[in-house]
């Protein structure tokens, strides 16, 4: 168990010995080893004791907050670090245009090679051919890639395929819950709010990736910088968002493992979110995904999806060190 989700509202997380334990009202939840544990994420109301944040900073362990319905708070942070000279040469990297630019191609290149993989699998799976015209929608888009002058220009073409890709979802999906189209603040329909609570997800596995690396995952190259934007994790996460949270959305939908029943409205107004129940099941099949072998080209063989984003952080670092555009996005076949 990589990952410690609570999600017990009004639990509280204790540390007895080398084992962590989860009471609520008295009673004890559940018990699991320290040692297993590499990031801890809290959805909504749950407690932590003093020797499980000592043990958790300490260890260097990601602890990540957020509300009940996966709204990112903050993060514990250790304040050691060992990675001083690859940061620098991060800094240096994104200060120069023409190696920025090129970086930040290989991710957009990353992502859309694996959305148009993900329609191709569909268009065979599901015999739609009305999924011909995005596969040449986003064949157009990455051969565009190599006349994008400037980052805006490359935003453009990834926006407007990115766009037309999430289109194709109508076509895809088995079950009629509203979605037509990609809508982020708020979700206003079943879809977008499992697309948005998974990409949420996804960013904490990565910035954990980018963390154990030692990259700066505020200094990005293709997502600007801003005040707490986690700028370099959005980057890594491009190529993932097709295969990790859109491939299992789809399939939760088209399996009926999700349905309407699984969502609700917090108040009057658009957006919609997952009830308690849907996050504990949306997150036990996203970790079953996270936990699905897949071959990388870096390992030599056939690794879990979760470590991928750490090697692919580690493919990042060694271009960084090197100060050369030479990353290599994960892509599917």
């Amino acid at each position: 168990m990589p990952v410690l989700y609570l999600l017990d509202q009004g639990s509280t997380l204790h540390k007895d010995g080398e084992v962590f334990t989860i009471t609520k009202d008295g009673k004890v939840l559940g018990k699991i080893p320290a040692i297993k544990v590499e990031q801890v994420v809290i959805l909504g109301n749950i407690n932590l004791t003093t020797p499980v944040i000592h043990y958790l900073l300490q260890q260097g362990i990601d602890c990540v907050f957020c509300s009940s319905y996966g709204k990112f708070h903050g993060r514990l942070i250790s304040t050691e670090s060992k990675f001083g000279l690859l940061r620098q040469r991060q800094v240096e990297f994104i200060l120069q245009s023409g190696k920025k630019l090129a970086m930040a191609k290989a991710f957009v290149q990353g992502k859309l090679q694996n959305q148009r993989t993900m329609v191709m699998r569909y268009r065979r799976e599901l015999d739609l051919p009305q999924l011909d015209k995005t596969v040449a929608e986003l064949e157009r888009a990455i051969d565009k890639l190599k006349d994008c002058t400037d980052l805006a220009l490359l935003r453009g073409v990834e926006g407007a395929a990115s766009a037309g890709y999430y289109r194709s979802f109508k076509g895809i999906l088995k079950q009629d819950l509203g979605f037509s189209s990609r809508v982020r603040r708020p979700p206003t329909d079943p879809v977008n709010s499992l697309l948005s609570f998974g990409y949420t997800l996804l960013v904490y596995a990565i910035q954990s990736a980018v963390h154990t690396v030692g990259l700066d995952p505020f200094i990005g190259f293709l997502h600007s910088v801003e005040p707490s934007r986690p700028s370099l994790v959005l980057d890594l996460m491009e190529e993932f968002r097709p295969i990790i949270v859109d491939s299992l959305v789809l399939w939760l939908i088209n399996s009926k493992v999700m349905t309407e029943q699984d969502f609700k409205r917090p108040e009057e107004g658009k957006m919609v979110i997952l009830t308690e129940e849907a996050i504990k099941k949306f997150i036990y099949h996203y970790e079953l995904r996270l936990q699905t072998q897949i071959y990388h080209r870096r390992a030599q063989g056939r690794v879990a999806y979760r470590r991928c984003f750490e090697l692919q952080a580690r493919e990042l670092a060694q271009a960084v060190l090197k100060q050369e555009p030479t990353y290599k996005p994960f892509v599917v076949r």
